[in-house]
């Protein structure tokens, strides 16, 4: 029996989470982001027909989708993703922009950071996910020579490690839909009948 999405977000959360843990200060917001940027673009890659050719231009810096902001833009009017959804990734890349521009030593508990990021971790809570991979990361730090983690650089890791389980779990879900009906210069055709006209 196939994987449900759920438990394939599952089966990668834990792997997320402890590569994560690796990252630390500046590196650990871009590098974060950047993993929910790259996991966002799979999920979007994975509805629209593909591009010609070996490799996808629509997505590069310089194009309609090249920016996160894009890209968080159309998954929402396409309703891959929920509203909290949304509104998370969207002060996720807030976050980013805010430390790949900082010339200071920005953290994730400064207060304009905590409070961008406060809706998207008690959103991001109610996921079945968070305690136990809250727990993992528990024990992975915090021995007794060692701090356990910061409880801002925890959230954060866990925010991360949920969007990317999820999006990617749900672009291995998804296919690329034709639709109904298309224009073509003979008239609106059905899809199989534009395919039927060429041949």
């Amino acid at each position: 029996m196939p994987l449900s999405p759920d438990d394939l977000a599952s089966d990668a959360a834990c792997t997320i989470a402890l590569q994560m843990l690796q990252e630390r200060g500046r590196g650990a917001v871009l590098v974060g982001a950047a993993r929910v940027d790259a996991a966002l673009e799979r999920l979007l890659q994975a509805v629209l027909l593909p591009a010609p050719g070996s490799t996808d231009p629509f997505f590069q810096p310089d194009r309609p989708l090249g920016s996160f902001g894009a890209r968080i833009t159309l998954a929402a009017r396409l309703g891959l993703i929920e509203l909290p959804v949304e509104q998370a990734l969207q002060a996720l890349r807030r976050v980013r922009n805010a430390f790949a521009h900082s010339t200071t030593t920005a953290t994730l508990t400064d207060p304009g950071h905590a409070d961008r990021l406060f809706q998207a971790y008690a959103a991001a809570r109610v996921n079945s996910l968070w305690l136990p991979l809250e727990r993992i990361l528990q024990q992975q730090v915090g021995g007794p020579s060692e701090p356990p983690v910061e409880a801002g650089r925890r959230d954060y890791i866990l925010l991360i490690t949920i969007l990317v389980a999820f999006l990617e779990a749900a672009a291995q879900k998804l296919a690329p839909q034709p639709p109904a009906v298309v224009m073509g210069f003979a008239g609106i055709v059905a899809p199989h009948q534009q395919t039927d006209d060429h041949h």
